[in-house]
């Protein structure tokens, strides 16, 4: 997003250390009022000559409170997502404070917190784009992170493959391995097919936002809707392949189903992917358009 839409001097004095890793960025959209219906987001910023004044609350960000920059959304205009520009904020900027760790179901390894921006002052060369761009930025954005989390969903879907692999050649019940009932065995099957189905889908998709393609969104949000999906079944049932193993927390089944749970859920809900791909498709005289 800085990349695409900030100025030389934006991309000059954020990306180099973001691109190597040296810093880390949060992106900032949903709100307690605020999540599926982005374009209803409340907090505010004013222009005050050269700068803005940024006071409101961002809710659901990661990697809150350590991270070093935050991309914000902010209304600085009408209701709608057409009053909806793009800010990027250092996140030890004054005027800025994190609440606490939200309690997760998964996802413990990162922090997820509420922040909160009191009269926080933010120079008008750190806006992305032209004002009132911010949501169709933000769009933009999620192409990517749609990706991100697909893959994430089948990395994790893969390591319970692999797992329940070997495990269903070593467990032995009723005086046979698990691998030798054909009920297993299609079960693992089914597993494997969709995970491979699913892969292909991501790189396509991958692929067209790389190439700038018109349709990319609308692969975006196919991957994500059917990579997560498949992701959480594919560990669901790898868990229930190690039966009661599998629930316990000495194996890491568990935590790869509390932790796939939520990709059904990040970066637009599974149901809001739908409406993407549904409202693109109907909008078009020729099917043929897309696929």
């Amino acid at each position: 997003m800085i990349t695409e839409f900030g100025s030389d001097a934006t991309r000059e004095d954020f990306c180099p250390d973001l691109v190597v890793g040296a810093t880390l960025a949060s992106y900032c959209l949903t709100e307690v009022g605020s999540g599926s219906d982005a374009g209803s987001i409340r907090t505010k910023a004013l222009r005050q000559g050269e700068k803005y004044i940024v006071n409101g609350s961002k809710m659901f960000i990661s990697g809150a409170g350590s991270t070093d920059v935050l991309v914000v959304m902010v209304r600085t205009g009408e209701s709608g997502s057409k009053g909806i520009s793009t800010l990027v904020i250092p996140a030890d900027t004054p005027g800025i404070t994190y609440g606490a760790d939200l309690e997760k179901m998964g996802w413990h390894s990162q922090p997820t917190k509420e922040i909160s921006f009191e009269n926080v002052e933010v120079p008008l060369g750190n806006r992305l784009g032209e004002e009132g761009d911010g949501f169709k930025i933000a769009m933009r954005g999620l192409d990517g992170g749609r990706i991100n989390i697909a893959t994430c969903s089948i990395g994790t879907a893969q390591a319970a493959l692999n797992r329940t692999q070997k495990y269903m050649l070593e467990r032995e019940q009723f005086g046979q391995n698990l691998a030798q009932f054909q009920a297993l065995q299609f079960k693992l099957a089914d597993m494997a097919t969709e995970l491979v189905a699913a892969r292909q889908l991501v790189r396509l998709a991958a692929f067209k936002v790389d190439e700038g393609d018109a349709e990319a969104g609308v692969y975006s949000a196919m991957a994500k809707r059917f990579a997560t999906d498949v992701g959480f079944e594919v560990c669901n049932q790898a868990l229930q392949l190690h039966g009661g193993y599998g629930y316990m927390q000495e194996y890491p089944l568990e935590r790869y189903l509390r932790d796939t749970r939520v990709h059904q859920i990040l970066e637009g809900t599974n149901e809001i992917m739908r409406l993407v791909i549904s409202r693109r498709l109907l909008s078009l005289a020729d099917i043929e358009t897309i696929l």
